[in-house]
């Protein structure tokens, strides 16, 4: 399947990645679940990933390569946008915290999209 009757099924699935990703960091860091925190740490990729979503098809010929690009750009953009709204500064702990965080967004979202391809949603 690709195309329009995919393109729901694996956005709410990226989108859940996504929280669970910024869920578990809320947690791993002592910080209290709240909407206010969820909002702080997904809002900023999740804006600047449906930004680019359209224009590098991530949805309407959904593939591997798609995906891994949009996270490639989106991510780290994300990031960098929340942390200039919440006015913290790109030294070295930026950078430790990038890499973090690339690497275990990544790990969310292919879960995911594997278990999108397990149930034949993609």
């Amino acid at each position: 399947m690709t195309g329009s009757r995919t393109a729901t099924p694996l956005f709410l699935l990226d989108l859940l990645a996504l929280i669970l990703f910024a869920l578990a960091g809320l947690l791993s860091h002592g910080q209290p679940i709240s909407l206010g925190g969820l909002a702080r740490n997904v809002l900023p990729v999740l804006f600047v990933w449906l930004l680019l979503a359209p224009f590098l098809r991530t949805y309407h010929q959904p593939t591997w390569k798609n995906l891994l690009l949009t996270w490639a750009l989106a991510f780290p953009a994300g990031l960098w946008l929340r942390q200039m709204v919440l006015g913290l500064g790109f030294g070295v702990g930026f950078l430790v915290f990038l890499g973090v965080a690339m690497a275990f967004s990544l790990l969310f979202l292919l879960l995911f999209r594997g278990l999108a391809k397990l149930l034949r949603l993609w």
